[in-house]
């Protein structure tokens, strides 16, 4: 285990442990802000919840104790809810040309992910860097949906989301290369940071990705940005809301 993990344990354990409450925070907030959307599509937003939280209790369990097991449940618990917002959420425009419907990808998304679980086993070492990867892939993608997009409130939105993910890789990477420093200075509480900011990026992410799912696949609705409690606070939240379904001659 990395050192810092340990004087984490010994010394920072309730930071952590408030960090970590950011994922049951996330999951409240996904279902109850994008309320409408839910009401549509209530089984990728509910299994997506729900396996935030278990990310939330998986991590607080791996830091609890440290252990080998405690570090798989957290990594894989991340896969899973990664394997299944592509499952649910992954656009029919980027399917490969093998993959004819959303069956298919299900399955080849199933395969993948117990590949990858398997693969986990061998390295574990190799997990956190891996499952960061995948952050690159989804950059691209938000990248090649905002060409098509004309709304300036939506690139703001992505941008906000890109600068708080920013935040939260450098504080990842400074605690796992950087470890020696922050404990020489008493200060090891970037792993508690990486928490925090990157489930504030992903309250930016997950809006960005319904946006576009119901670009695709509500075609009677129009999505609408919105920020909660008000446009007008400094600190706010967005979420997605459904205007009236347009009127069918």
């Amino acid at each position: 285990m990395y050192l810092c993990w340990r004087v984490f344990l010994q010394g920072t354990f309730s930071e952590l442990q408030i960090s970590n409450v950011s994922f049951f925070i996330l999951s409240a907030a996904l279902l109850y802000l994008n309320r409408q959307y839910c009401q549509q599509r209530a089984v990728p937003m509910y299994f997506i919840s729900g396996l935030l939280l278990c990310v939330g209790v998986f991590s607080m369990y791996f830091h609890m104790t440290l252990s080998y097991v405690g570090q798989l449940l957290d990594e894989l618990s991340i896969l899973w809810t990664l394997a299944v917002a592509y499952s649910f959420w992954y656009p029919k425009v980027y399917f490969p040309r093998c993959i004819k419907s959303r069956k298919h990808f299900f399955w080849l998304s199933g395969v993948t992910t117990v590949v990858s679980t398997l693969m986990s086993f061998i390295k574990p070492a190799f997990n956190a860097y891996a499952l960061n990867c995948i952050a690159f892939h989804l950059l691209y993608l938000t990248w090649c949906e905002l060409k098509k997009c004309n709304d300036k409130r939506v690139h703001r939105m992505a941008a906000a989301m890109v600068v708080w993910w920013a935040l939260a890789i450098t504080s990842w990477l400074s605690d796992r290369w950087l470890c020696w420093l922050w404990q020489a200075i008493s200060f090891p509480y970037f792993h508690s940071f990486w928490h925090v900011l990157i489930a504030v990026s992903l309250l930016y992410c997950f809006p960005l990705v319904i946006y576009f799912d119901v670009n695709y696949e509500m075609p009677t609705f129009k999505p609408k940005l919105g920020y909660w409690p008000s446009d007008s606070w400094p600190v706010v939240v967005p979420y997605i809301a459904l205007e009236e379904p347009h009127k069918q001659c």
